[in-house]
C-alpha cells in the first residue's frame, strides 16, 4: 500500500504526520486490498478539512473527506469514516467471489 499525506495552505508538523500514520494503522488489515491512500489536510479559515481517497486493487476508488476546528478531530473522524467506507467496499467484494 502506497501512503501519501500532503497539507495544504499550512505546514503540518511532524506530530501531525506521526498522528495521521498511527491512525491508519488501525487499517492495516486492509492493507492487501489498497494500492494506494492519499490522504490531505487543508485549511480553510479557522477550520481543516481531511480528505482522502483510496484505490482498491480491483480497479475501484472511494474518497471520504470531513471538516472539523481542530486537527486532529478531523483526522479521527476521516480515518473512521475510512475504515467504515474500507469494510463495506470489502464485503461488496467478497460478495462478489
Amino acid at each position: 500500500m502506497n501512503t501519501e499525506v500532503k497539507a495544504l495552505h499550512f505546514t503540518l508538523g511532524e506530530d501531525g504526520k506521526e498522528y495521521i500514520y498511527k491512525k491508519i494503522n488501525r487499517i492495516h488489515n486492509a492493507e492487501n486490498m489498497i494500492v494506494d491512500l492519499i490522504i490531505k489536510i487543508s485549511k480553510d479559515g479557522s477550520a481543516f478539512i481531511a480528505e482522502a481517497n483510496v484505490n482498491f486493487k480491483w480497479g475501484v476508488s472511494a474518497h471520504v473527506k470531513e471538516h472539523d476546528f481542530e486537527l486532529t478531530a478531523a483526522i479521527d473522524k476521516l480515518t473512521d469514516k475510512l475504515e467504515a467506507k474500507i469494510t463495506k467496499e470489502k464485503e461488496k467484494n467478497q460478495g462478489k467471489h
